[in-house]
């Protein structure tokens, strides 16, 4: 293949000059040529999809389901995700015009952000977070605005976000991920409340990825799309609670005057998902089966997640117990300094432990560590024996 003409770099959108490196995903790909190297990296669910949505995705293909589907998804799978959000979190939509089924979260954080964002429009993004929806702002010409939360343990408080809101009078949207990646901080029904009544009488929308909420280990998940579901658009799939990465299916909610255009964009992005991915997810939202399934996999999360909170806070680590999805967000000891990057790289390449450096989350996010815990208790007992040796020799 022949080198691209250097004067053809010159055409593309002028948006990737403004990028931020994200990061993740070429830290895992660098820590990963370390032989031997155990990682807590990425947020991959280590069980494997359940055999009831296998089941489903099998029948699918036997029964030739194999011809384009309605780009806002079959009927029967959003009558099972409006069945899904009215069980698990009393939220009322019509599967005929308040659902569409994306291919994954991800790409409904594109087509969400894509139909509000005019070049130029802010964005108000409490951090440290998920870097994609600072880069997609960014590659939408949005402008970014970071609400560092470090200094009230990651959680955003009404005052800070009225603050920004005060600040950034002409903000188009606000993005609130919860429970938290990377923080796997989450928030109780009242302080939701507060945070919507900060925003109920601005024409800010709230999109609000709740891809975690299934993964809410002490209390309830309470989506902010009950107090205000008139600004909220509701991101959520099946990747993080059914172990269902691979499958791509994600789905937006929300009022049926924004849904049109977030549709209709949708559509024009993917035509429409694929038929056995959301048979199989049909049996993940709809099924008592699929919500079975959840429960078995949050158990064994959260026996994780108590082991390893229990062992770095031994070895000198900063952290408060994550009340969700499957991270800790760990300070680095004082003596090791606040170069996460330099700090993370050492530790894969000597202690053989990859982890994500907290910076690349954001605001607030330097001198911390993610930790995923969605892998098997062996490999996080393996990890911090040798996370404890690597801190005795540096």
């Amino acid at each position: 293949m022949p080198a691209t003409k250097p004067s053809l770099m010159n055409r593309l959108n002028n948006n990737f000059a403004r990028l931020k490196p994200v990061g993740i995903r070429e830290f895992d790909a660098k820590a990963s040529q370390v032989p031997g190297i155990i990682k807590l990296t990425l947020g991959e669910p280590d069980f494997n999809v359940p055999d009831a949505m296998k089941e489903a995705a099998i029948k699918s293909i036997n029964d030739n389901d194999s011809h384009y589907a309605p780009g806002v998804g079959t009927i029967a799978l959003r009558k099972a995700i409006a069945h899904f959000l009215n069980d698990r979190y009393q939220l009322d939509y019509d599967p005929n015009g308040e659902i569409a089924v994306t291919i994954g979260a991800t790409q409904g954080i594109y087509a969400a952000l894509a139909t509000l964002i005019n070049p130029g429009d802010e964005v108000l993004i409490a951090t440290p977070t998920f870097p994609l929806y600072m880069a997609i702002t960014t590659m939408l010409g949005g402008q970014v605005v970071e609400i560092d939360t470090s200094a009230d343990d990651f959680v955003l408080t009404p005052d800070k976000l009225k603050a920004a809101i005060a600040d950034h009078p002409a903000a188009k949207a606000l993005i609130l991920n919860y429970p938290s990646n990377p923080t796997g901080v989450t928030y109780t029904a009242a302080q939701i409340e507060e945070l919507a009544g900060a925003v109920k009488d601005t024409d800010l929308v709230v999109i609000a990825d709740e891809i975690y909420s299934e993964l809410v280990y002490d209390g309830g998940h309470t989506s902010i799309a009950k107090f205000i579901p008139e600004q909220t658009l509701l991101l959520n799939g099946a990747s993080k609670s059914h172990a269902m990465t691979g499958y791509r299916i994600g789905f937006i909610a929300g009022p049926k005057q924004l849904m049109g255009p977030v549709s209709a964009l949708s559509g024009m992005m993917i035509t429409s998902a694929t038929d056995s991915a959301m048979a199989a997810a049909t049996a993940a939202f709809g099924t008592e089966a699929g919500h079975q399934a959840t429960l078995t996999m949050k158990k064994a999360y959260q026996e994780r997640r108590d082991f390893l909170v229990g062992a770095l806070q031994k070895l000198g680590f900063e952290l408060a117990t994550p009340r969700g999805a499957f991270y800790v967000f760990a300070k680095i000891p004082a003596a090791f300094g606040t170069d996460d990057v330099a700090f993370a790289t050492k530790l894969a390449e000597e202690g053989k432990v990859a982890v994500i450096p907290g910076s690349y989350f954001g605001a607030g996010g330097q001198g911390f560590l993610r930790l995923s815990y969605a892998t098997s208790m062996d490999n996080l007992k393996t990890a911090v024996d040798r996370i404890a040796a690597f801190l005795k020799e540096d």
